[in-house]
């Protein structure tokens, strides 16, 4: 089984948001995914792109991906912030999440920033084990804000 992982083209997007609702099931908010194929086609591959996102190609069909952007902390400067990361759950287990996170993890070095974040929520346990082989750090200090604009 050959795996690719590659920068997401625009012609990925649907394959993505698939993979998006996917992971929203996962985390047993199905209903909470509100952005379109059309809103991430355009917010990732437009004028101005609001993120990037790398795949894993297997056979021709994107089996997973990682979206991040650059976020920036006035205490630490750039940062790479890992929004979303999935692997097809009948492909889990067969290291493509360690090839993708490992990609992220060379593209956050490359960009020369000092922190690659993000967040699991605490009771995924499989994530955190996944995370915890990376000799990742775990913050129970901070609370996450929100505020929500529009719904649809």
């Amino acid at each position: 089984m050959q795996i690719i992982i590659r920068e997401a083209r625009r012609e990925d997007t649907k394959a993505i948001h698939g993979l998006i609702t996917e992971l929203a099931v996962y985390e047993k908010e199905p209903e909470a995914v509100k952005v379109s194929v059309e809103e991430l086609e355009e917010d990732g591959f437009g004028p101005e792109p609001a993120y990037r996102c790398i795949v894993a190609e297997r056979e021709g069909e994107v089996v997973g991906f990682a979206l991040y952007f650059i976020h920036y902390s006035t205490w630490k400067g750039k940062t790479v912030y890992l929004e979303d990361f999935l692997v097809k759950a009948e492909l889990r287990g067969m290291g493509i999440g360690s090839m993708l996170f490992e990609r992220i993890i060379d593209i956050a070095k490359s960009m020369k920033v000092r922190l690659l974040l993000w967040q699991v929520l605490e009771w995924n346990e499989p994530a955190i084990r996944f995370y915890e082989k990376y000799n990742s750090v775990f913050d129970g200090e901070w609370l996450n804000g929100k505020i929500y604009f529009r719904e649809n």
